[in-house]
C-alpha cells in the first residue's frame, strides 16, 4: 500500500500538470470535467465543463494526480502539506527545483543538508509546496523513502 497526494487546484489544474510533465516527463492524462460521466437528472455545470476532473501524471511507476477543486472550494489554497521528491542526482534535483521555483515562492534554497547533499523547498506558481531532496544512505539523520 502507498499513500500518493492528490493535489486541489482552484481552476488551473491543466496548466499545472502540463508544467509537471515538462518537467518531470512521463505520461500525462487529463479528463475534463464536461467529458466525464454525470448521473441523474443534472447536467454537469457548464461553466465547469473545461476545468480537470482529473489528471494523472504517470513516471515510471509512480503516479502524481490532482484535479480542479469545485468552483469556491479553495479559498485558502494548499496548507499542511507538501509534495516530497527524490532525485537521483545533484544536478538533477537542481534542475527540476529551480523548473518548480520559477514564478513560485522560495522557501528554502536547495543546498547541502546533514541528511541530504541538496535539498530545498518552494511553492510553485501554481500553489503546490514541494521539497526536493537527493538521497545518499552515507548521510545519517532521515530514514530512506
Amino acid at each position: 500500500m502507498a499513500f500518493r497526494p492528490y493535489l486541489a487546484f482552484a481552476g488551473n489544474c491543466r496548466d499545472a500538470f502540463t508544467r509537471y510533465q515538462e518537467v518531470f516527463g512521463g505520461e500525462l492524462v487529463l479528463l475534463a470535467m464536461g467529458d466525464m460521466p454525470h448521473e441523474g437528472d443534472t447536467p454537469p455545470d457548464p461553466a465547469a465543463a473545461d476545468l480537470i476532473g482529473h489528471a494523472a501524471l504517470m513516471v515510471g511507476d509512480e503516479v502524481l494526480m490532482g484535479a480542479d477543486a469545485p468552483p469556491g472550494a479553495m479559498q485558502h489554497g494548499v496548507q499542511g502539506m507538501c509534495v516530497t521528491r527524490s532525485m537521483g542526482s545533484v544536478d538533477e534535483a537542481g534542475r527540476v527545483f529551480d523548473a518548480l521555483a520559477e514564478g513560485g515562492e522560495l522557501q528554502m534554497p536547495l543546498g547541502p543538508t546533514f541528511f541530504s547533499p541538496a535539498f530545498g523547498m518552494c511553492i510553485d506558481r501554481f500553489g503546490t509546496p514541494w521539497m526536493l531532496m537527493v538521497e545518499d544512505p552515507e548521510m545519517s539523520g532521515m530514514p530512506e523513502t
